[in-house]
Order: C-alpha cells, then sequence, then structure tokens
C-alpha cells in the first residue's frame, strides 16, 4: 500500500488557501478600507482547536452541541425487524450487544464529537487484532466478534491516506487513519494507524464533500465572541460599579502636607482592597462616582435570536427556560419537530444504518430476514400529566352532556363520542365493548325496569336555525 503523503499535504495546503482567501473577504467594507472582523476582534480561519475550546470552556457553545444530541438519543434505540411480541435473532442479537456495549451511549458520544469537528469516526475493536500493527489489515472475511467501540473526533482521529484510484469505488474517501489512543493506566497515548474498514467514518451538514461536514459552531462562532463580551463585560461593570470610585475636592483655603498625602493614599488602598471600610481626612472633600451598571439583557436576547435562527434550536431550549411556567406550547412543538428532523436526517442515515449495515457485513449481527427499523422513543406521546388532564376535561363533557335532557336530541351519543370527546371509532367501539362487560344481566334487567317506570320525558318544540332550543328542567323531591 502506497502513502501519498505529499499529495495530501498539498491538498490539504491547497484548502486552507482558498479558506483564508475566503476568510479575507469577510467583514470588507467600503472596498477594503474598513474590516469589521479586525475592528470586532473576529478571528478569520477557525480550527478544530478553536471549536473544541469553545465548546469545554464556554457554556453556550456546549447548549448548542449537547442538546440537540441528548434530546435525538433520548429514550432506549431498538430495531425492529418484525411486529411479533417475540424477539427475532436480529432483534435478540442487537439488543444483547446493546446491553453489553451501551452501544446508544458510544453512539450519542460520537454525534457531539463529529459537531465540534468536520467529522467524527467510531473505531470498531474486533477480534482478528491481536497488535497494534493489526489495526492496519483490512478485516478478514468469515465471522468476527465485536469487543469494543471507541469514538474519536477530528484531532484525534487524522485522515492519513486517501484512496487516490479513480476506478475505486472509495476514490476520495480515506483509506487509513492515525489514530490518536490514550492509555489511561500511564497517562500517555499512541498512535494507531487504521485501515477504513476498521472505522465508521460519520459526517454533518456536508456541502461538496464527503469526507468533511460543517462544524456545529462555525456558523455561530461570532455570536459566541459577542456573548462573551457581553457577560463578561456585564460582569466586570458590576464588579467595578457597585464599589463606587471616589473623586476627591480640596479645600482651597488647605495646603495638604507630603505627609497628608501619603497618608490619605495609605487609607483609599486599604479601602480598595477591603481593609478598611471608613476614611479619615481632612481638607479634601471625597464624593462618591454615580454607578454606571447597564442591564444586558436586551443585547444578549439579540445574539441568541440569531443563534436560534441559524441552528433551528428554539430560544426557550436554548437558554433553558422551557421548563415550568416559562414553557411555550409552539417552541416545545417546533423543538419536537426538530429532534425528530434531526433523527431522520443525520442520525439514522448517517450514524445507525451505517454501523448497523457494517455489524451485519461482518457478521456480527445475523441478516434480517427483511428490512429492519429503527425504533426510536415517541417524542409526541403524551405525557401522564397530559392524559390526567385529558381524562379530566372528557369527564366534564361526559357530565355536561348526560345531565342535559336536551343533549341526545341535539347530538347523539356515537357523534358525541367522536366530535365531544374526540375518540377514534376505535376507541369507541372499545367503550361500548367495555360497557357490555361490566353490566351483569342482572343489572341490565334492573335498568330495563327502572327505564319502563320512568315517564317518557316530553318532545322538545321544533326551533329554527339561530333559536334558542326549549329545555325542560326537571326537578327532584328531596327524600
Amino acid at each position: 500500500m502506497e502513502r501519498n503523503n505529499g499529495e495530501d499535504i498539498q491538498t490539504l495546503a491547497s484548502m486552507i488557501v482558498a479558506r483564508a482567501g475566503l476568510a479575507a473577504r469577510l467583514g470588507n467594507q467600503y472596498g477594503g478600507d474598513r474590516d469589521l472582523y479586525q475592528a470586532l476582534g473576529y478571528k478569520l480561519i477557525l480550527y478544530y482547536p478553536d471549536f473544541l475550546a469553545q465548546y469545554i470552556r464556554q457554556d453556550m457553545a456546549k447548549a448548542i452541541i449537547d442538546r440537540p444530541v441528548k434530546a435525538t438519543w433520548q429514550g432506549q434505540l431498538e430495531l425492529v425487524e418484525s411486529q411479533e411480541a417475540e424477539k427475532t435473532p436480529f432483534e435478540q442479537a442487537w439488543y444483547d450487544l446493546n446491553q453489553r456495549l451501551k452501544l446508544r451511549s458510544m453512539l450519542s458520544r460520537v454525534d457531539r464529537l463529529t459537531g465540534i469537528g468536520r467529522y467524527g469516526v467510531l473505531l470498531l475493536g474486533l477480534d482478528d487484532v491481536s497488535s497494534q500493527e493489526g489495526f492496519l489489515k483490512q478485516v478478514n472475511g468469515g465471522k468476527r466478534d465485536l469487543l469494543y467501540i471507541k469514538p474519536f473526533g477530528e484531532d484525534s482521529a487524522k485522515i492519513d491516506t486517501f484512496e487516490n484510484n479513480p476506478n475505486n469505488e472509495r476514490y476520495g474517501m480515506p483509506l487509513i487513519y492515525t489514530v490518536q489512543v490514550a492509555d489511561i493506566a500511564s497517562g500517555s497515548s499512541s498512535t494507531v494507524r487504521v485501515h477504513h474498514s476498521r472505522v465508521i467514518h460519520i459526517t454533518d451538514d456536508n456541502l461538496e464533500s464527503e469526507v468533511y461536514g460543517t462544524p456545529r459552531l462555525e456558523s455561530v462562532f461570532n455570536r459566541l465572541m459577542d456573548i462573551e463580551k457581553l457577560v463578561g463585560g456585564d460582569a466586570e461593570m458590576f464588579w467595578r460599579g457597585a464599589r463606587p470610585g471616589f473623586q476627591g475636592q480640596v479645600n482651597p483655603d488647605y495646603t495638604m502636607t507630603e505627609e497628608t498625602k501619603n497618608d490619605l493614599k495609605d487609607q483609599i488602598d486599604e479601602y480598595e482592597h477591603n481593609l478598611r471600610r471608613i476614611l479619615v481626612n481632612e481638607g479634601v472633600d471625597l464624593k462618591a462616582l454615580a454607578q454606571q451598571i447597564a442591564d444586558p439583557a436586551n443585547h444578549l436576547d439579540v445574539q441568541l435570536t440569531c443563534i436560534s435562527a441559524v441552528t433551528g434550536i428554539p430560544k426557550r431550549i436554548l437558554s433553558g427556560s422551557e421548563r415550568g411556567e416559562l414553557a411555550s406550547t409552539q417552541d416545545t412543538g417546533e423543538w419536537k419537530t426538530y429532534v425528530q428532523s434531526r433523527r431522520e436526517d443525520h442520525a439514522e442515515p448517517h450514524i445507525v444504518r451505517p454501523f448497523v449495515d457494517r455489524l451485519i457485513e461482518l457478521k456480527i449481527l445475523p441478516e434480517p430476514l427483511q428490512d429492519y427499523m429503527i425504533d426510536w422513543l415517541d417524542l409526541f406521546s403524551i405525557s401522564e400529566k397530559e392524559r390526567v388532564e385529558i381524562g379530566k376535561a372528557r369527564a366534564n363533557a361526559i357530565r355536561e352532556y348526560t345531565t342535559n335532557p336536551s343533549a341526545e336530541s341535539l347530538m347523539s351519543p356515537e357523534a358525541f363520542f367522536e366530535i365531544g370527546l374526540g375518540l377514534s371509532q376505535e376507541q369507541i367501539d372499545l367503550v361500548h365493548a367495555k360497557n357490555a362487560e361490566g353490566i351483569s344481566e342482572e343489572q341490565k334487567s334492573l335498568v330495563k325496569e327502572l327505564d319502563e317506570m320512568m315517564p317518557e320525558p316530553p318532545a322538545p318544540a321544533p326551533f329554527t336555525k339561530g333559536q334558542q332550543p326549549p329545555t325542560t328542567k326537571i326537578t327532584r323531591e328531596s327524600k
């Protein structure tokens, strides 16, 4: 296998030059006389360490990457081949593998790493490797066993060599990776060259390249820097403004000696460092300067609006105010739709299916008898609280319907079930079936006798549209 490091380095250098040329155009106004990026302190070219540093140190950057990922992978991740209650061999094999290797957690981690950089990888630890040199070999045929999987980001799994043969179906795709593996015991790390057949390459938000995606923080990086200025400036402003400065005015008739000056200076230093709370002086009138503290909420809201617009994350979700009374039904619905779309457009086609298909190819999972489906947690199912509220509203509607003598003449029970209670035909049939099961023959006979004893209610007078229908008031004597 031939390595083409010279060509790869040249290609990488060309990409950097192209990005630098594009970045140089950012912020230029008036024919280059004004450079907004330079004036505002924005970086022209961003690299993986820039994104990683923001993710590690800045709360908003971490929220932008973590919250969609956590929402996407919440709940159990199951593969469904059949609707039968008993698991098929394929479903059982996936369940056992998932339980043993905590696959859902690993796939969630590689999703986060993919978002920090331009790609992420899953290293498959197969049973045919007995030394580090074994990772460089293509996976042997036959049935393999998966011992472990490890997620890596772009910086820890660099592409060493690309496939340069135009007749190969993997033309332009990575051939060999250089993976930096940490040794926890010794506190050091080592690099391992790995063949692509042992790696799942994952990208997100691709444009022209199938190898490199777009980091999720790239389009909002300037906004993240603005948030740092606003929040940090607000804290600094409060820190300085909460303890006011002083302006000293010397009495014109007073002559300050050098000793008095030094004594006053010492007092001010002690006051500034919280060693003194009272200033004693003569001939100098000290006045506290007015505090200058501004509320950054409106300015911060503008930044969150811009970030929400490009990421698709509602502001309430982004700022963590989606709980309790601050929750917005519209935001919640948009968020669930966003997460569902992310599952369908990214997590399933770019992570889960490539991973599962590779396991089937290596016979780690048995061949499914039919196409498998990925069973996610239903985001749109109602919660227990919502179920109780719906039940309470339906109970009130039933009470109003059954206590109104004219209700049945206006709307039949079947129509009330469907329109008034919003039940499906299947649910209506279930109600009838349960009612039939729950009434004994003795109770049915008693109800029939009571019906025969009760006089027929008077028929309501006819009325035309727009008029209030007549009602019959029934009074019941107290016992």
